[in-house]
């Protein structure tokens, strides 16, 4: 024990505010855990017991119950490296905002498709490997539907085909 105090001695004493601060930071970072989805947060390498009261805030559905938990889990963030654990966060982040883009970017070009004769030229110049004949009727199809008030079959089957031909071209996280 007095080795202990000796370790600490060395260090410059933080104070009140700044320990407050940090188990604020720890417990947000704690409450970003809660909220993934539990096939995202078995990606992330933390310690079972930090893994199960995660687990267990997610079931809890009384607000102090809940708020207690997390003051839980700040604590066992206390004893972790947290910058690996925010470090995984961001890139899931990242990841999902990469994803969105990428999405919006598909439906962006399946509505100039279908708007746009030239696009096709265009699309099939950028990709030339893709089924000329099967995006043109699915165009044809897309634009008939829309027209006739359908559902729309051949316009979320365009954006699967979009979105299979364009999965080479996409970065790979």
């Amino acid at each position: 024990m007095i080795t202990v105090m000796q370790e600490h001695s060395a260090l410059p004493p933080v104070s009140k505010t700044k320990r407050k601060q940090q188990m604020h930071e720890l417990q947000a970072l704690g409450v970003a855990l809660v909220e993934l989805p539990e096939t995202q947060l078995h990606e992330i390498e933390i310690p079972q017991a930090l893994r199960e009261a995660v687990l267990e805030a997610k079931r809890i559905k009384s607000h102090e119950a809940k708020r207690r938990q997390l003051q839980y889990i700040g604590r066992l963030m206390r004893e972790l490296d947290p910058a690996a654990i925010r470090a995984r966060l961001d890139a899931i982040e990242g990841s999902s905002a990469e994803a969105t883009a990428r999405h919006r970017r598909l439906e962006a070009l399946r509505e100039r498709l279908i708007n746009d004769d030239a696009a096709l030229t265009d699309f099939i110049a950028a990709h030339p490997g893709a089924d000329l004949q099967t995006l043109r009727t699915l165009i044809r199809n897309t634009r008939k539907e829309q027209k006739e008030g359908k559902p729309p079959r051949a316009y979320r089957e365009l954006f699967r085909l979009l979105k299979s031909l364009d999965a080479p071209a996409a970065p790979s996280s």
